[in-house]
């Protein structure tokens, strides 16, 4: 049993609802919604990642005989349920906003199209993934905006909620414009670049610095990027320029310096100096430790001389908007449309799309999400992606993933791009259609019974 892939990555429910679903025959089509409702603290829009890893589940999803023999032996369902589940495949359709784009409260950026049990089934695995890749590009993507034309690598994997969360962070941080990952397994599987330098245990485990620096550019001299701060950072500094002129006469250059700790401002004014100075004004400086856009922010407004920056625990963890308020709802069911009336959770119903206008400038200007069967209003976001099962396209190269969202950010009105909450929130209308929709089954659900 593959526990990624096992269907059985899943809540109870979903479980209980498929036999619930299968003794009562209620196999019709059902449209299930997936969105946000409304923005965290400091976001002023989000970005969608994850499709990739949702189609490539629903394309395999099938029950193992290992998980059909827990099903079994679980004493929870009626006999005849594994074979119900024996014979389960996805069979629906799925339209979905492409990754890299950016999408605000109330939009549903995929939508699953699928008998009922079926549509069900899927729920828990795929907010899984789509709100967890969507809430790390998100992040990632503050720090693209302020730090533009600097390298950043996702350090995060030592610190993500589990292995998969380590592997998906970098994939969803490269999306939205990181330069790559220092966790290695991303290369392979995604594509993504890896980046590293040193171990300040390298550095210790030799009897002196410019030992462990030498050593270290023997073997790596195509990437001599220095860990200089296991001691007195300003000295490890001088180290290094005094060290170049050997290294070069055995056809090494120095790439760069990395800081880890301290005054970093500070630090990176002082190094940037000794290595011009020395002679190394070739060579960059990479800064990390505990940074974030904020932090990122404050040191290229205080005009250090920083060249990229690796982001680690607030990346993997989006931690200071660690969740989105993310569901997967049902919208119809059997042709007829549904509405979830609950207070503050209330949905909008019927299959909608979500159209795109922009200002003459070529900046975005508002989205209005409206039933799918009414007129265009703008650039539809919503494209189809998968019928009976199987996939229209083959999966998008990262690489025109990353160059939608790079367009997506530069589309954004620059109070948008803000950390802070922008003052005025992004315009998304909700269309008359949609509205009178919504009201007619308000309507009906308070008439009175007639026998």
């Amino acid at each position: 049993m593959n526990p990624l892939t096992s269907p059985l990555l899943t809540d109870l429910y979903q479980l209980t609802m498929l036999q619930a679903y299968y003794a009562h025959a209620m196999q019709d089509a059902a449209v299930f919604e997936f969105f946000v409702r409304k923005l965290p603290p400091s976001r002023n829009f989000l970005m969608a990642a994850g499709l990739e890893q949702v189609l490539e589940f629903l394309e395999n999803l099938s029950f193992s005989a290992e998980d059909l023999a827990w099903v079994e032996r679980s004493g929870l369902f009626q006999p005849d349920f594994a074979e119900h589940l024996r014979q389960l495949r996805f069979t629906g359709d799925v339209d979905a906003v492409p990754e890299g784009t950016v999408f605000f409260p109330h939009e549903p950026i995929l939508r699953v199209v699928a008998p009922l049990p079926q549509a069900q089934l899927v729920e828990s695995r795929l907010v899984n993934l789509l709100h967890f890749e969507t809430t790390v590009a998100s992040k990632a993507a503050r720090s693209v905006l302020v730090a533009p034309g600097k390298q950043l690598v996702d350090f995060g994997l030592r610190r993500a909620h589990g292995a998969e969360a380590g592997l998906l962070a970098a994939r969803a941080s490269y999306i939205a414009g990181f330069s790559g990952s220092a966790t290695v397994l991303a290369q392979p599987l995604f594509g993504v670049p890896v980046f590293g330098t040193m171990a300040h245990s390298f550095v210790q485990a030799h009897d002196n610095e410019t030992a462990a620096f030498a050593h270290f550019a023997q073997i790596f001299p195509k990437s001599t990027v220095f860990l200089i701060d296991t001691y007195d950072t300003e000295a490890a500094a001088a180290k290094v320029v005094k060290l170049a002129p050997q290294l070069r006469r055995a056809g090494i250059e120095i790439k760069g310096v990395r800081l880890d700790s301290g005054d970093l401002a500070t630090l990176a004014r002082n190094v940037r100096r000794i290595l011009d100075e020395g002679g190394l004004r070739q060579a960059t400086i990479f800064a990390s430790g505990n940074l974030d856009e904020y932090r990122i922010h404050d040191l290229l407004a205080a005009g250090a001389p920083i060249d990229g920056f690796g982001v680690g625990t607030s990346l993997v963890t989006a931690s200071d908007a660690p969740f989105l308020d993310a569901v997967y709802k049902l919208q119809e069911y059997a042709g007829k449309p549904r509405r979830k009336r609950s207070a503050g959770k209330a949905t909008w119903p019927g299959r909608k799309q979500v159209y795109r206008r922009y200002r003459s400038d070529g900046l975005l200007d508002r989205d209005v999400v409206t039933l799918e069967s009414d007129e265009p209003r703008g650039t539809a976001l919503l494209q189809p992606v998968m019928r009976d099962g199987k996939r229209l396209h083959a999966p998008e190269g990262m690489a025109a993933l990353r160059a939608r969202a790079q367009r997506e950010l530069a589309a954004l009105p620059e109070p948008l791009k803000m950390l802070e909450t922008c003052a005025e929130p992004y315009r998304v209308e909700i269309a008359l259609p949609l509205r009178a929709l919504a009201a007619r089954l308000d309507e009906q659900s308070t008439a009175p019974l007639t026998v």
